[in-house]
C-alpha cells in the first residue's frame, strides 16, 4: 500500500489554483448632499487616503457619514480579472448647491484600497462584457506608485450609482512577495460636494454661522450672488461682517436678533 502525503497533495493544489481569499473591512465616508476636485483634494493633500485610525482621509472634508456597498468574489484566482463593484445609493429626489450657487445633481466618487499585489486591470485584459458594465468610467492611481489604490470621480451619480472597478490579481510566478491569505479591502464613497476644503475653509454646501451675538442691521445681496450680513455687536457694538457664498439660503432678515453661532443659513438638501 502507498503512502500519500496529504501536506504535499494540499501544496500541489495551491501551486496549481492559488486562491486569494478577500475578507472586506468596509469603512464607509459619504454625504448626501460637484466639485470639480475632489478626489483630487485628497490626492493633493493625502499620501496615504486611509490615515492610521482606520479613518478614510474623504472624511475631512464630506462631514456625515451613508453607507456604501461592495460586492467582490469571496476569492479569485492568481492573475486574473474580476470585478469590484462599488453601490453609492442615495435618493435620487436630492439637490445639491452647486459652486455657483444653483442646484444641480449629485455628483458620486469613490477610492478603493486593494491588497499590495493586486491592481487596475489593463485594457487587453478586460473583457467585452466587462468594458460594457464600465461603460466610460476613467480609473486613476492614487499614486503612480500606488497601483492597488484606485479613484473615481466626479462622475454623475444618476448614472454611476453602481461603479464597477475591473481588478486584476496578482501572479504569484511573478511576485514572490504575493501570500495565500485573506486580505482586506476599504472603501470610501461620496456624494455631492464636501462641506469643507482642505485648507479648512467652508463650501458653500454647508451651513453658515453668526460669528458674534447681536442684531442683523444690514443684508445686502452681492452682484455675483451670495450675501454681506452686518451683525452689531450686543457686547460692544461693533459692526461685524458675515459673508455668504451663491447658493446658501438665508434665515435671518434685518432687525432679527442673533446669538453666536446660531445658524444663519439652512442646512442644504
Amino acid at each position: 500500500m502507498q503512502n500519500r502525503n496529504p501536506f504535499s497533495w494540499v501544496k500541489k493544489q495551491m501551486t496549481r489554483s492559488i486562491c486569494i481569499c478577500v475578507s472586506m473591512m468596509i469603512y464607509v465616508i459619504t454625504r448626501v448632499s460637484i466639485s470639480n476636485a475632489y478626489p483630487i483634494f485628497a490626492q493633493q493633500g493625502y499620501e496615504n487616503p486611509r490615515e492610521t485610525t482606520g479613518r478614510i482621509v474623504c472624511a475631512n472634508c464630506h462631514l456625515a457619514n451613508k453607507p456604501v456597498e461592495i460586492e467582490v468574489p469571496q476569492a479569485v484566482l492568481p492573475d486574473t480579472v474580476f470585478e469590484a463593484i462599488v453601490r453609492i445609493p442615495y435618493d435620487m429626489q436630492f439637490k445639491q448647491v452647486l459652486a455657483n450657487g444653483k442646484k444641480g445633481g449629485l455628483n458620486v466618487g469613490a477610492v478603493l484600497i486593494l491588497p499590495e499585489g493586486f491592481e487596475l486591470a489593463p485594457i487587453d485584459r478586460i473583457s467585452p462584457e466587462l468594458k460594457e458594465k464600465i461603460g466610460n468610467l476613467s480609473f486613476q492611481n492614487y499614486r503612480p506608485n500606488q497601483k492597488n489604490i484606485l479613484v473615481i470621480g466626479p462622475v454623475p451619480g444618476k448614472k454611476y450609482k453602481e461603479i464597477v472597478f475591473p481588478i486584476l490579481s496578482p501572479d504569484p510566478i511573478t511576485k514572490k512577495d504575493t501570500h495565500f491569505l485573506k486580505y482586506p479591502i476599504y472603501v470610501g464613497g461620496n456624494r455631492g460636494r464636501g462641506q469643507i476644503y482642505p485648507d479648512g475653509s467652508k463650501s458653500n454646501n454647508t451651513v453658515y454661522n453668526a460669528t458674534c451675538a447681536g442684531i442683523v442691521s444690514k443684508i445686502v445681496r452681492k452682484e455675483k450672488g451670495g450675501y454681506e450680513i452686518t451683525i452689531v455687536d450686543a457686547s460692544d457694538g461693533r459692526q461685524l461682517v458675515d459673508n455668504i457664498p451663491p447658493g446658501p439660503e438665508l434665515l435671518v432678515s434685518e432687525g432679527e436678533s442673533v446669538k453666536l453661532d446660531q445658524p444663519l443659513t439652512r442646512i442644504p438638501m
